[in-house]
């Protein structure tokens, strides 16, 4: 039987089909275009890389004290660690050794930073300029103006870190060294200073931070470094940019940053007079005043994305539970290194609802119009993550209550449901439960971490094709509300 094929052909009637490049097999033609139809698959394919690294690193001897750590709670962790979360499954300081603690410290900067931030970093110093994917991602992921370049995009980030964890480090280390000598205070400064402005919550003590909830230096340094690292970098070019401020300054900056500045407040303080009223005879009933004002700040601020903690968390109330639940799935503000629907996000939503009790139809804020395009992508993120937490918690529910009634299970749908919005947020808090997750449990948390950390929206896209249609249907109306 003959096949025939229609080829396009020149006016010498030779052929013009497309070939691939001499030298290049198809196969690799095919996986080149399949990551230049959308940038974040490489981030995605970044991230499984780093987190099969991290893993493997975790499973030798050498990286713990004792004995060795299975594969479920090495990835568990390494994921954990990329994710920049915070959860765990085995104790930190207990059960690391001093390579493994090293190996978590490295994922964690990595996976805050961004495995293509890091490897332009490397391109720049070796004098060549990244390429047009590369280019791509690192201006998605920091920026929503396509005119900064990379090269000074990643310059900055790099800037930021070192000079905002230096500080940090320096400003902890004073903190540490009362209870530890200098080499151990300094070693308990780097990474307490890495993992909060990365915003990832590892902690080299088994009670978290309780131990020092008195102690106003650590705990305002360890919120600074959360609020720098969760506010986002190009918030933080464009401060640096009008610095020093005046009363110019805030008419200068964009939009963006006129949202993401006061939504951070609000969110910070609202939280903490939050925590006060609910809190106030219970968990904050035997501190004096001061602590009580410190601990709610505190717990308001790495709420939102770090998961450090002064607070008992098991002791807290179902109010304050369901209080941290609302402020994880929010998170901290875009192209930073915290997790949640973002703070631009329900920002954007809650400006809609005002702008249509108002009158208008696109919301409007300090005498500017919110793009279209953004408000729908807001739609999109809060939807789409409502989606990925109601899937997960039933499923978790599923794998750890199974036919058991609600009457035996008394509070273990908000543990769980409260586990599950911890790890999408990439926060990190925990009622206990995560260390008695079945294997099956596990693996969903793992999951929902690697998805919470990338965004639903991203992975979505990643994974699906992408069609254009060559036509519209007709429109109808239908009854909404």
């Amino acid at each position: 039987m003959w096949h025939f094929r229609r080829v396009a052909k020149d006016l010498d009637g030779k052929s013009l089909r497309r070939s691939p490049p001499m030298g290049r097999p198809r196969i690799m033609v095919s996986i080149s275009r399949w990551f230049t139809g959308f940038p974040g698959r490489i981030s995605i394919t970044s991230f499984i890389l780093l987190i099969g690294t991290g893993t493997l690193l975790l499973m030798l001897p050498v990286s713990v004290k004792t004995g060795r750590l299975g594969f479920v709670d090495a990835l568990f962790t390494a994921t954990s660690a990329s994710c920049v979360t915070g959860l765990i499954v085995v104790d930190t300081a207990g059960s690391f050794s001093l390579f493994g603690q090293g190996v978590i410290l490295l994922l964690i900067q990595v996976g805050g930073l961004g495995i293509m931030t890091l490897s332009t970093l490397f391109l720049l110093i070796a004098g060549r300029r990244p390429g047009i994917m590369e280019r791509q991602v690192i201006q998605g992921a920091f920026t929503h103006r396509g005119a900064t370049p990379p090269s000074t995009i990643v310059k900055e980030v790099i800037l930021f870190a070192c000079l905002i964890e230096g500080i940090g480090a320096v400003l902890l280390f004073s903190s540490f060294l009362v209870d530890a000598p200098p080499s151990r205070a300094l070693y308990l400064a780097v990474f307490h200073a890495v993992s909060a402005f990365c915003n990832a919550g590892f902690c080299l003590f088994s009670d978290s931070l309780a131990r020092y909830r008195g102690d106003w230096l650590l705990n305002l340094t360890i919120g600074a470094l959360i609020i720098a690292g969760g506010i986002g970098f190009f918030v933080l070019s464009e401060l640096k940019g009008h610095f020093p401020f005046s009363r110019r300054t805030w008419p200068r900056l964009s939009l963006h940053s006129k949202i993401a500045i006061p939504a951070t407040a609000v969110l910070v303080f609202a939280g903490t007079a939050m925590v006060l009223c609910l809190e106030w005879e219970n968990t904050l009933a035997p501190l004096a005043l001061p602590d009580r004002l410190l601990s709610a700040f505190f717990q308001s601020v790495t709420t939102r994305t770090a998961g450090f903690n002064t607070l008992p968390v098991s002791r807290l109330s179902n109010a304050t539970l369901f209080l941290f639940i609302m402020l994880m799935f929010i998170g901290g503000c875009p192209g930073s290194c915290a997790g949640g629907v973002k703070t631009t996000t329900v920002t954007t939503l809650m400006l809609l609802g005002f702008s249509r009790l108002r009158g208008h139809d696109q919301p409007r804020v300090f005498h500017r119009t919110i793009f279209s395009g953004s408000l729908w992508r807001a739609i999109n993120v809060v939807m789409i993550s409502l989606l990925v937490v109601a899937a997960a918690t039933m499923l978790l529910l599923m794998s750890e209550l199974g036919g058991m009634s609600h009457l035996e299970s008394r509070g273990q749908f908000l543990e769980l449901f409260f586990e599950v919005v911890s790890a999408f947020g990439t926060v990190g808090l925990s009622t206990g439960v995560t260390p008695g997750l079945s294997v099956p449990g596990k693996l969903l948390i793992t999951v929902v971490m690697f998805v919470g950390r990338l965004g639903p929206l991203v992975v979505g896209i990643a994974i699906s094709r992408q069609r254009h249609s060559r036509f519209t249907y007709a429109e109808e109306n239908i009854m909404v509300g």
